[in-house]
């Protein structure tokens, strides 16, 4: 069931749930989509099937003839049904990313920058045994095992030398 932005539930058919969806459509186009867009232009000016047939970017009742607009939403908008992004992938292509870590927070933030430079666009962190068991690199049980099979992380200044100079918006 759709929760409107006044926090009521609706449940609604046919002309109705065209009527709905026209003026969500138009309210998303103007909070969700206009903002992620200026954030995240979208990758062409038109997107077409394998078959040539234009797409538009989301579509609802007035095209699909469905009910139960509520339980569909738009994307970048709750229940989140046709994904987290307004644009989805026509802003940004799948997320691409290889886990990476070793050694010392400046080792693998060297690695994440190289990795994005080649077209990684996102990142996923493999810390160290120790940092996975709450162990700091000069416990006695961290001896031979900190930095080995991930990331070596105990404070939060790790963390920050881990993601210097990384854009994580």
């Amino acid at each position: 069931m759709k929760t409107t932005a006044s926090g009521e539930g609706i449940r609604v058919i046919g002309d109705e749930a065209r009527r709905r969806a026209a003026e969500d459509l138009a309210d998303w186009e103007r909070r969700e989509l206009a903002s992620s867009i200026a954030r995240q232009p979208e990758r062409a000016p038109e997107f077409r099937s394998a078959s040539g047939i234009p797409l538009h970017r989301t579509y609802t009742p007035a095209e699909a003839k469905a009910g139960l607009w509520g339980e569909i939403g738009l994307p970048g908008r709750y229940p989140f049904t046709r994904g987290p992004y307004p644009t989805m992938f026509r802003g940004r292509l799948w997320t691409m990313r290889q886990i990476a870590g070793y050694g010392t927070p400046e080792d693998t933030n060297e690695r994440f920058k190289y990795l994005i430079a080649e077209g990684q666009t996102g990142l996923s962190v493999d810390f160290d045994m120790p940092t996975l068991m709450g162990y700091d690199t000069d416990d006695d049980m961290s001896s031979g095992e900190f930095g080995r099979e991930g990331v070596a992380v105990d404070v939060l200044d790790d963390m920050e030398a881990l993601f210097a100079g990384i854009d994580l918006e």
